[in-house]
């Protein structure tokens, strides 16, 4: 006959579980939420007292652990999705094991090894590097995986302002980065070839090797006065000059194995996985994941769960992402979507090492100290009192 458990302290009957923020739980708690996030990540079917008196070695008996199920439940940390059925974390119980109960895993040497030969196997030029990382994120995970590769910067080298015709000219833009770009400009008015000219001579003086945020409307005004312009070319000509600096710096985007999600049994739903899916594809929705992270050094892991997430696809899924040290103070992202149920232990260590190992091959990252080669970092998000997201 199992031996009896120990009586709740009251507290603990007492106290809410608030989004975010972990209740104190006793130690059998944590054991048997540990044991229902674990059993439903491996099997994706609600886990029942049974399975837990069997898997957990508690030595308690199944009305006890019912007991203590239905405490976690009204903690907030786990449901039931039929009245009969066993119960499943909500994303505050899958918070609370990703921060305090899992464990963090560390790959084992034939791992590590394998995954290093397969980097070293796409060394290359950055985009090829990046790119096929994305590749090999997705098959080591069997989850999308998404790659953020932030541009170098560039500048415009030199302007060239072709006239055409009295009411046509075509601005070309040398930009630092070797690439050329030009726009064809119609006119309402007439223009002589002589103010075309000086515009030219005005922005090859003022405009060129600065970066975006330098072209100030202060420095437009002051361009105007330079030439007598009272047509608005040199607006004009700033305009594109700004366009160009930006698209320099969009950052370069991949997303590979979005159809890896039609395997997960949370995507049957096609509605539900073509949501998702449309998602993941526009390099937009990619680029606005590093307002969303905070991350330190190469390496260092963030994790959000269900609704922690800021897009409205993204709330029944989990996010985990990891940085990555280009050099010039520049980060890049590499990172996984899934369902919650996500092996989080697995996933960030292969994401850690991965990124560490993209770090070191681009010149800007360095061996971790020994003992600390698969350093999990985990930062919540919480919500000030206006419901925005912080870190």
């Amino acid at each position: 006959m199992p031996k009896a458990c120990a009586p709740l302290r009251r507290a603990e009957r007492n106290g809410r579980a608030v989004f975010g923020v972990s209740m104190a739980l006793s130690e059998r708690k944590k054991k048997i939420l540990a044991a229902v996030v674990e059993e439903y990540i491996r099997t994706a079917e609600p886990v029942g007292s049974k399975t837990i008196a069997q898997t957990a070695n508690l030595g308690c008996s199944s009305a006890t652990i019912r007991n203590e199920l239905a405490e976690l439940a009204s903690l907030g940390y786990l449901e039931q999705p039929h009245t009969s059925a066993g119960r499943v974390p909500t994303p505050q119980g899958y918070r609370i094991y990703v921060n305090e109960l899992m464990e963090r895993q560390k790959l084992s040497l034939e791992e590590t090894e394998a995954i290093n030969r397969s980097l070293n196997e796409k060394l290359g030029q950055l985009d090829d590097l990046v790119s096929s990382v994305s590749t090999l994120t997705s098959s080591l995970t069997n989850y999308p995986a998404m790659a953020i590769a932030a541009a170098p910067a560039a500048t415009i080298r030199r302007f060239d302002l072709i006239y055409i015709d009295a009411n046509t000219f075509i601005i070309v833009a040398m930009m630092s980065n070797d690439t050329v770009k030009n726009k064809l400009v119609r006119l309402p008015v007439s223009v002589g070839q002589d103010m075309i000219t000086k515009l030219s001579a005005v922005f090859n003086a003022n405009f060129t090797g600065i970066t975006e945020d330098k072209i100030s409307s202060l420095a437009i005004r002051a361009a105007e006065r330079a030439v007598d312009d009272t047509m608005g070319l040199t607006g004009v000509i700033a305009s594109f000059a700004i366009e160009v600096l930006s698209e320099a710096q969009t950052a370069e985007t991949y997303v590979v194995g979005a159809n890896r999600l039609l395997a997960q049994p949370e995507y049957q739903d096609p509605a539900k996985a073509h949501a998702l899916m449309s998602y993941l594809t526009d390099a937009e929705h990619i680029r606005e994941l590093p307002s969303v992270y905070s991350g330190g050094s190469g390496g260092d892991i963030k994790v959000l769960i269900g609704p922690e997430n800021v897009a409205e696809e993204l709330k029944d899924s989990s996010v985990v992402l990891a940085s990555y040290d280009m050099g010039d103070d520049t980060k890049g992202l590499i990172g996984v979507v899934g369902p919650t149920r996500m092996d989080y232990s697995t996933v960030a260590a292969k994401l850690g090492l991965i990124a560490r190992a993209l770090s070191e091959r681009l010149g800007a990252g360095s061996q971790p100290p020994p003992g600390l080669d698969n350093k999990l970092i985990i930062k919540e998000i919480k919500e000030d009192s206006h419901g925005q997201h912080e870190q």
